[in-house]
């Protein structure tokens, strides 16, 4: 159900909308109020129609004058704002421009609206008196016709800086979707190429394992290449392609690998996708190597309340392995993208035992929408 922040919103990006359209549509609406204000003014007048043909005359040349001041105001000194050389040529170029409009004005105003609405004789000012009357000018014509403009400015200075805050976090969201992309795709590479070592292996041998480890891979590609567009998946799909993961990998190590997986989960949820088969792939790598002996990799995943914790500890020979710091460093930088400030990723060695323990608050306001 729609919220009435939610209509306003879609209102307000309608008008601010760069398309033509749109944009005739706004100022079109908003001349159309300033006329009828300026309507609404109290002037004395009564409801005898020659009244009301002066005030309809006299207000929409007024309008048409101070449209002049506005979008000289709005549209060719603003701008210079941005780009001037000299502050002085500025000032110089906005009181010509005033002066040369103020003119305009006074004279449309002598020679226009008042034989329209005056009925003769009456007396005339001339071109030369409009020209050199500063007084005027900067009194009755000035504060005016360029009220209005400032009024118009402001409102167009707004527009315009929301959609440039529009368009930086629209960038940033490219920026942060391109980066994600990038991580993706190599981890994608990464995971395909160490499983099909494995398969080669087992073809090596002639196990009997080989037709089985394929069908395996087949699920598991699936799951990578035609569910993981979106930033966030089932939790549940991820815990299936954990499970034929884990299972490809027991094919290979037969009885010598010993692997523990419990879940606990109280609700359905969504998660992004690949993370947890990162660094269970991670502990196959690192933990389960021909000098390790007998390893035992356990992987404990709970879910409560939107809370979410995922623990994976292998066994594992103390050494330095950089390979190994880049592909969790590709996690963390993944985990920023998508959870930024709602995950901790502690990563610890206790003697033989490498534990990564992986927390993130899955609540409704915790996450990035797509």
């Amino acid at each position: 159900m729609n919220t009435i922040f939610d209509i306003n919103m879609s209102l307000f990006e309608k008008i601010v909308n760069y398309s033509t359209v749109h944009r005739v549509q706004s100022h079109i609406l908003f001349w159309v109020m300033v006329f009828l204000l300026s309507l609404s003014k109290p002037e004395g007048h009564t409801s005898v129609s020659e009244e009301i043909r002066y005030e309809l005359i006299t207000e929409a040349f007024a309008l048409f004058l101070s449209m002049i001041s506005t979008y000289f105001v709005a549209y060719l000194v603003i701008p210079k704002l941005l780009n001037v050389k000299s502050y002085y040529f500025l000032v110089f170029y906005f009181l010509i421009g005033s002066y040369l409009i103020c003119v305009f004005s006074r004279t449309v105003v002598i020679y226009v609206v008042e034989p329209l609405v005056r009925t003769p004789p009456f007396a005339q000012e001339s071109f030369l008196e409009i020209l050199t009357d500063l007084p005027k000018l900067a009194g009755s014509y000035f504060l005016h016709d360029f009220s209005t403009a400032w009024v118009f400015t402001f409102l167009k200075l707004l527009k315009d800086q929301y959609l440039i805050q529009k368009r930086a976090l629209q960038l940033e969201k490219e920026k942060a979707e391109a980066e994600l992309k990038i991580l993706k795709t190599q981890l994608n590479p990464h995971f395909l190429f160490n499983t099909l070592n494995n398969i080669y292996s087992l073809s090596l041998m002639n196990s009997s394992v080989t037709s089985k480890s394929i069908a395996g891979l087949s699920e598991i590609l699936d799951h990578i290449l035609y569910r993981c567009d979106g930033t966030y998946v089932p939790l549940s799909a991820e815990i299936s392609l954990l499970r034929n993961y884990i299972e490809l990998e027991k094919l290979r190590y037969d009885d010598r690998l010993q692997v523990n997986f419990q879940q606990t989960t109280d609700e359905n949820a969504e998660i992004a996708p690949l993370i947890l088969l990162s660094l269970v792939e991670n502990a196959f790598k690192y933990g389960a190597g021909e000098d390790i002996g007998n390893p035992v990799i356990n992987i404990d995943l709970k879910l409560q309340n939107n809370h979410f914790t995922f623990m994976v500890s292998n066994s594992f020979m103390p050494r330095e392995n950089k390979n190994k710091q880049i592909g969790l460093n590709n996690i963390r930088k993944q985990l920023d993208l998508i959870y930024p400030e709602n995950y901790e990723l502690n990563l610890s060695q206790h003697e033989e035992t490498f534990v990564a323990l992986l927390m993130i608050n899955l609540g409704p306001s915790s996450v990035i929408k797509n």
